[in-house]
Order: C-alpha cells, then sequence, then structure tokens
C-alpha cells in the first residue's frame, strides 16, 4: 500500500480538499514497482506520480478528441459509417497497401 500525501498529487481541482491517497497494488505490480525504483534510482512516488500525470494527460487529449468528434457527428459536419462499411473500407487499404508493397 502506498500513501501519497496530497501536496504530491498533479494539480486538480479535487487535489485541494485531499489529505491523503491510498493506493493499493496486487503484489506482482508493487514489485514491478519497486524494481523499476531501484532500477532508475529514483522514488516509487515519483514513478507514480509521472506515470498518472501522463495518463491524465493522455486521458484528457482523449476526451477532448472524443467531444470534437461527437460535436462534429452532431452538426452533421461528418456522416457516420456503419461497422460494415468501416471494417470494408479498412479491408480494402490493407489490400491496397500489401499490393503495393509487393510491387
Amino acid at each position: 500500500m502506498w500513501v501519497v500525501p496530497w501536496h504530491d498529487l498533479p494539480p486538480s481541482e479535487l487535489s485541494r480538499t485531499l489529505k491523503a491517497m491510498e493506493v493499493h497494488f496486487a503484489p506482482d505490480v508493487e514489485k514491478k514497482l519497486n524494481d523499476l525504483a531501484a532500477q532508475s534510482g529514483r522514488g516509487a512516488d515519483e514513478l507514480l506520480q509521472d506515470a498518472l500525470a501522463g495518463y491524465l494527460d493522455e486521458l484528457a487529449q482523449t476526451r477532448e478528441m472524443l467531444d470534437s468528434r461527437y460535436d462534429e457527428l452532431k452538426s452533421g459536419r461528418v456522416k457516420p459509417i456503419d461497422g460494415e462499411e468501416a471494417f470494408a473500407r479498412l479491408k480494402a487499404k490493407t489490400e491496397a497497401q500489401r499490393n503495393r508493397q509487393v510491387e
């Protein structure tokens, strides 16, 4: 179990009200974290903060992209296609690319 002091959490609206956070890991995950910390010379808490900050940034970018795509669909700027058609287009592009590589 790791306890992260509130002042070590990535900045957010919630971190102002948190005092500490307990994170429970499966033994194999905790071992990987401790091994990586030992190999890198960094503290496990520092590795966790970096990993979480990166994950949250990626999650925010994904959410922004999804919201943008939804807005494009809702406004009619793009037309949805069904899954079968999308798969057929992807398959055709893959085949065309394979044919170009053979030539």
